[in-house]
């Protein structure tokens, strides 16, 4: 069985976090084949590195141990500052787009480091793999995309309607001098909301909110009388 000095001489020198993650895992495979029934030939070899590829884009955690995960965190706080999410459902779709997105954004890597290497039968089968790879992650991310928007606008229209029936009751209860405190009636909205949305009602709308609506008088027609 391979021992730990053997798997540490075997450790990787470059400072490219994919190359460290494929040397690293193609030493483990070489400690280890030395007891094991592994792939021994050149063509065997390229298909075990191209299960290593397919396992870091679809491993259960977005992140590998060799990529930056203070970096991952900074590119989740930004797709969770644009997006706003305002629910537990919205936040974790925030979250499955930004884990999407930092797998979509590791193939180009692979891609060059394939390219950088000997070329091989294999590699165009292992280039496919990747294009395969990144459409099912384009997709998925388009989705939960999509069903983002979707939840959002429905959750801004439910609020908005909301909030127009609270601007309403207010300016009901203002023309009939009564006082309005929107906690009593279970509102979510502050005072300032609530009014700042009754003003524009009664702009959009002024001979429906008017106390006393006016009426506008035509003007008299030309005169028949000759």
């Amino acid at each position: 069985m391979a021992t730990t000095a053997q798997a540490q001489a075997t450790q990787p020198t470059t400072s490219d976090p994919i190359e460290n993650w494929l040397a690293r895992r193609a030493a483990t495979n070489r400690a280890n084949s030395q007891h094991s029934t592994g792939p021994r030939t050149e063509p065997g070899k390229q298909r075990s590195s191209l299960n290593a590829l397919r396992h870091g884009l679809t491993a259960h955690s977005a992140v590998l141990p060799t990529e930056d995960p203070e970096a991952y965190q900074r590119h989740i706080q930004q797709l969770l500052d644009e997006y706003a999410p305002a629910t537990a459902t919205e936040t974790q779709l925030v979250h499955e787009i930004a884990n999407t997105a930092w797998r979509l954004n590791r193939i180009p890597f692979l891609e060059a480091d394939l390219l950088s290497q000997d070329i091989t039968p294999q590699t165009i089968p292992q280039l496919a793999s990747l294009g395969l790879h990144g459409s099912r992650l384009s997709r998925q991310f388009q989705k939960a995309l999509d069903q983002l928007r979707e939840i959002q606008e429905e959750r801004r229209h439910l609020e908005r309607r909301q909030l127009t029936e609270e601007a309403d009751l207010f300016i009901r209860h203002q023309r009939k001098g009564l006082p309005w405190d929107p906690v009593e009636f279970g509102f979510v909205f502050s005072h300032e909301q609530i009014k700042r949305r009754a003003q524009h009602l009664m702009l959009q709308n002024p001979a429906f909110y008017d106390p006393l609506p006016h009426f506008r008088v035509d003007p008299p027609g030309p005169s028949r009388d000759r």
